[in-house]
């Protein structure tokens, strides 16, 4: 059985047992974190889809790290006119272990 979660804008499909990143969460390492917003959860001729979410669903997950992923450079620049702008990002993330998928 699989569902497809939206946190942090973005939609992601688990399963149980999968690890993903998310954008950063408020959680510290150790605790649960509940997903509600599951916008299809099931398998095959029993998969359910929400108008937008899935009643009395939701998902179990994790959290296993608090980090940042690898730094990026921004590099602006206009030709012919002496204008170079050099910045770093890198980007916080959560890193999740998806333990529970459960329907009502």
């Amino acid at each position: 059985m699989y569902a497809i979660i939206m946190t942090g804008g973005k939609q992601y499909r688990v399963s149980e047992g999968d690890t993903l990143r998310v954008e950063k969460l408020p959680a510290e390492v150790g605790e649960k974190v509940v997903l509600d917003k599951v916008l299809a959860v099931g398998e095959g001729a029993d998969l359910k889809v929400g108008t937008p979410y899935v009643e009395g669903a939701k998902v179990t997950a994790s959290v296993q790290a608090q980090d940042k992923a690898p730094k990026i450079i921004v590099f602006k620049y206009k030709p012919k006119k002496n204008y170079r702008r050099k910045q770093g990002h890198r980007q916080p993330y959560t890193q999740l272990k998806i333990e529970k998928i459960e329907t009502q």
